[in-house]
């Protein structure tokens, strides 16, 4: 069987109930408007934190990328103290591990457009909130993939790096406090991909890849999806596989988590890759999607939900909490950069 009958014959098309999270749960708005922002959730006593760090306003322009962070605590945002050694950044990415939140990297935007990735990482303690500093990465990366593991190893799979995109799985253990190198991505590297993780099993789809044409880079989507397993006895191995795509379409930062239980989430992103403005490299400008991709791990299978939520893109990642799904700010249709927060459970 064929790439496509093998997708035709596991991919499940429907409108399935997209159930919102009740309005109490959530906060109903950022506190501005903001894209491209890492977020990150965490139950403590029972009760729901919401963190957004850095990202872009809505001029969208490097003057406009900001290091501010907030926290949804006590059924309010609180602005938080960001350290000066925190530089205004895009493409940061962060995750929870336990009772702390852990921020990598970022890129920085110049005047002359030039940009930089940063190898700051941070621990922000959920209690207190203090932000101490972690060893740096050691190839910075932005617009990579962050996943935990065992609730103590950060995997960061892949990313861009100062030029260009790199294939390395960079793997933080947040107890030893040191990194290490795992099994190197298996497909062509990218970034502004998405993924999750369900045990010891990552899923992650998509992005955007470099492609060489007369000593020129052009920045090409990259329509595949990887299942990538750890070994139980050795975190640096890792075995990875391909499996079917769940559209034949590639999605640019979309918004990802798993369900806890056997099914990776992929919501909304854009067909388009773009600039962090919003126009496609190609000079047209990118929509948003409102659709969800799932697969399920045990069933080996994706299902597709469709155009039951807003439409957005430029996310750095999807919340998993206690309430539902959250995702906050982004980019809507027209380039609008939005302070909404969407919240939903999937029935």
């Amino acid at each position: 069987m064929n790439n496509w009958g093998l997708l035709l014959a596991c991919l499940l098309l429907c409108q399935c109930a997209i159930k919102p999270v009740k309005q109490a749960d959530l906060p109903a708005k950022l506190p501005f408007a903001v894209s491209n922002n890492a977020v990150a959730y965490l139950n403590l006593d029972n009760e729901h934190q919401l963190y957004t760090f850095n990202g872009l306003k809505s001029g969208k322009t490097y003057q406009d990328i900001t290091k501010e962070a907030h926290v949804w605590r006590q059924g309010q945002w609180y602005a938080m103290d960001v350290p000066e050694e925190q530089l205004p950044v895009l493409a940061s990415v962060a995750v929870s591990v336990k009772d702390a939140v852990y921020l990598f990297g970022g890129y920085t935007v110049a005047a002359d457009h030039s940009e930089k990735s940063i190898p700051n990482v941070w621990r922000i303690d959920g209690y207190s909130h203090e932000w101490t500093v972690m060893p740096t990465m050691p190839t910075p990366v932005d617009d990579t993939v962050a996943l935990v593991y065992k609730d103590r190893y950060i995997y960061l799979v892949s990313g861009w790096h100062d030029v260009d995109n790199v294939s390395l799985v960079q793997v933080f253990d947040t107890e030893n406090k040191t990194w290490q190198q795992a099994t190197e991505f298996p497909l062509p590297p990218v970034f502004g991909h998405a993924g999750g993780i369900v045990g010891n099993q990552m899923v992650i789809c998509d992005g955007v890849k470099v492609v060489r044409q007369r000593e020129k880079k052009q920045f090409s989507p990259s329509p595949a999806c990887v299942v990538g397993a750890i070994d139980a006895s050795d975190i640096t191995q890792i075995q990875w596989h391909e499996i079917p795509h769940h559209s034949g379409i590639a999605f640019y930062r979309m918004a990802a988590t798993d369900d806890g239980l056997e099914q990776v989430y992929f919501v909304g992103g854009s067909d388009n890759p773009y600039n962090y403005d919003g126009v496609g490299y190609d000079g047209v400008l990118s929509n948003p999607s409102a659709d969800i991709r799932i697969y399920d791990l045990n069933q080996q299978q994706w299902r597709i939900i469709e155009s039951t939520i807003p439409a957005t893109m430029d996310h750095r990642g999807l919340l998993k909490t206690a309430a539902g799904f959250y995702i906050l700010g982004g980019m809507q249709a027209n380039q609008v950069v939005t302070n909404g927060v969407i919240g939903f459970e999937y029935q």
